[in-house]
C-alpha cells in the first residue's frame, strides 16, 4: 500500500520537482501522498496531520507542502478564533516565509511580503505605517515581481492616509504616485500586447485552448489594472491641485532642478493640472529642455498655443512631436491629442488621427472609443431616412466594443458606450417596419462604409 501511494505522489507532483536526497523518505512521500488526495476533494482536516509531518521533516521535498499548505491552513484561519486564529495567521505567515527559503523562483521576495501583508489586512493585524514600509520595501527591492493590483492600491492609499495624518511630506506622495501609475502602465502594456496577438487568434478560430486561457487571464488583469489605476487617482485627489504643485516645485526646484525625472514628473504634473500660467511651469520647462530635449518641447509647446487658440500652430507642434517620438506607445498618445482637437471640427480629420494613433498602437482603447463618438455624434448627417441616421449607431457600438477588446483596462467604460449607442440604433419593431433584417445600409457621409442590419 505504501509502494503504491508512493509512486502516485511521484507521478502526481513529479512535475513541480523532488529533491533526490528527500525524495528517499518514503514516509515523508507516503503522508504527501495522503495530504494531497485529501486537499484536492477539500478535505483539510483530514489533510493537516499527514501536510504537518511533512512540512515539519521534509519541507523542501515538494512545492505541495506550500501550494497545498495554504489552502490548509486558510481553512483553519477560517474555522478558528481568538487566541486559535492568531495562531493560525502566524503559522501561516510563517509557510509564506518558508516558501521563499526553499522555493526561491516560484516565490520571490515581492509575491511573499504582499501575501503576508495582504493576510495581516484582510484580519486588521496590521498598521498603516506597517503596509506602508513592508510593501515599499517589497516595490523597491523587488519591483519586477510586484504585480498584484490591489496592493499597489493598498501601499499608495496608505501613503496617502500617512501625509493626511502628519506623518509623510507631500513629495513623496508624488513620488509613489508616479512609481505606482507607471508600474500599472508597464504591466498593462505586457498585458495588452498579449491581447493584442491573440484577439485575431480568437477571431478566426485558431487560437489553441492554452491561448484562450491566457487571453482570459491577461483580460481580466488588465481589467483590475484599469479599476485600480481610477482609484488610486480618486485616492489623490485634490492634493495634485496647482495649489499644492506651485509652492511644493518653488521650495524643491533648485535642489533638484538637474535630476531630469523629477523635473519632467514636475513639468507633466503641473501640465496635465493646467498649471501651464503660472511662471513656475515655464521655470520648470526650460529646465527640461536642457536636461533632455525630446518630442515632450513640442507636445507642451503644442498645448500652450491650442490653449491660446492657435489651433494651426498647436497642429504643427503636434505632427514635429509625432515624428521626434521614437516609442510607439507615445506617438499614439500624441496622435490621439491631435485627434481630440478636431473631433468639433473637422471629423474626418479628427478619425484620420485617431487612426494614426492605433496605427502606432492597436491597444489605444481611447482612439477607438473617440471614432465611437465621432460616428455616434454624426447620425444626422449621414442619412436621408430616420432609420439610415440611427443605423450609425450600430457602427458606433462596434467601434466602442472594439475598445473594451484591445484595452480591457477600458472595458467598463467602452460596455457602457456601447449600450448607450444600442440603445439608439433601430429596434426591432423599426427594422421589420423597414423591412431592411439583414440588408447593408451604406454611408455615404464623411463615415463612409457600411453596415449590416441585425437579421430578427
Amino acid at each position: 500500500m505504501k509502494t503504491k501511494l508512493y509512486f502516485t505522489a511521484v507521478m502526481l507532483l513529479g512535475f513541480i520537482g523532488v529533491s533526490n536526497a528527500q525524495g528517499q523518505n518514503q514516509e515523508c512521500m507516503t503522508n504527501l501522498s495522503i495530504y494531497v488526495e485529501h486537499t484536492k476533494v477539500k478535505n483539510y482536516e483530514a489533510a493537516y496531520t499527514p501536510w504537518k509531518m511533512v512540512y515539519d521533516n521534509c519541507p523542501g521535498v515538494n512545492r505541495a507542502n506550500f501550494v497545498y499548505g495554504k489552502r490548509i491552513i486558510n481553512d483553519r484561519i477560517k474555522k478558528s478564533s481568538g487566541a486559535e486564529k492568531d495562531t493560525n495567521i502566524q503559522s501561516m505567515l510563517a509557510l509564506h516565509e518558508a516558501s521563499r527559503k526553499y522555493f526561491p523562483k516560484k516565490y520571490p521576495l515581492a509575491k511573499v511580503m504582499i501575501e503576508q501583508v495582504m493576510l495581516r489586512y484582510n484580519h486588521k493585524k496590521i498598521e498603516k505605517n506597517e503596509i506602508y514600509d513592508l510593501l515599499g520595501k517589497a516595490f523597491k527591492e523587488d519591483r519586477t515581481n510586484f504585480k498584484n493590483p490591489k496592493a499597489l492600491y493598498l501601499y499608495f492609499s496608505s501613503l496617502v492616509d500617512l501625509h493626511k495624518a502628519g506623518s509623510k511630506n507631500l513629495q513623496e506622495v508624488f513620488d509613489v504616485y508616479d512609481d505606482v501609475t507607471e508600474k500599472i502602465e508597464e504591466e498593462n502594456i505586457k498585458l495588452t500586447g498579449i491581447i493584442s496577438k491573440l484577439l485575431p487568434k480568437e477571431e478566426n478560430k485558431t487560437i489553441t485552448p492554452k491561448e484562450k486561457k491566457l487571453l482570459k487571464a491577461s483580460t481580466t488583469n488588465s481589467e483590475s489594472f484599469g479599476k485600480i489605476a481610477g482609484s488610486i487617482d480618486t485616492k489623490l485627489g485634490d492634493l495634485a491641485d496647482c495649489a499644492n504643485l506651485i509652492p511644493l516645485y518653488q521650495k524643491s526646484f533648485d535642489g533638484k532642478k538637474n535630476d531630469v525625472t523629477w523635473v519632467k514628473r514636475a513639468v507633466g504634473r503641473m501640465f496635465n493640472k493646467e498649471c501651464t500660467d503660472d511662471p513656475m511651469f515655464k521655470k520648470l520647462f526650460e529646465a527640461q529642455l536642457a536636461l533632455d530635449p525630446s518630442a515632450d518641447a513640442y507636445v507642451y509647446g503644442g498645448t500652450l498655443k491650442q490653449k491660446a487658440g492657435d489651433t494651426k500652430g498647436a497642429v504643427a507642434d503636434f505632427n514635429k512631436a509625432m515624428e521626434l517620438e521614437t516609442d510607439a506607445r507615445r506617438k499614439s498618445d500624441i496622435a490621439y491629442k491631435v485627434a481630440t482637437i478636431y473631433r468639433r471640427g473637422s471629423k474626418s480629420t479628427a478619425r484620420s488621427y485617431a487612426q494614426k494613433a492605433i496605427d502606432a498602437d492597436p491597444t489605444n482603447g481611447k482612439a477607438y472609443l473617440l471614432i465611437a463618438n465621432l460616428y455616434a455624434t454624426s447620425a444626422n448627417q449621414c442619412g436621408e431616412t430616420a432609420f439610415e441616421k440611427r443605423a450609425i449607431y450600430w457602427k458606433a457600438a462596434d467601434m466602442a466594443r472594439k475598445a473594451g477588446r484591445v484595452d480591457p483596462s477600458l472595458r467598463g467604460r467602452a460596455n457602457q458606450s456601447a449600450a448607450s449607442y444600442s440603445a439608439k440604433a433601430p429596434t426591432k419593431e423599426m427594422i421589420f417596419t423597414a423591412g431592411m433584417a439583414g440588408k447593408t445600409v451604406s454611408f455615404k457621409c464623411w463615415v463612409g462604409g457600411s453596415i449590416k442590419v441585425p437579421n430578427l
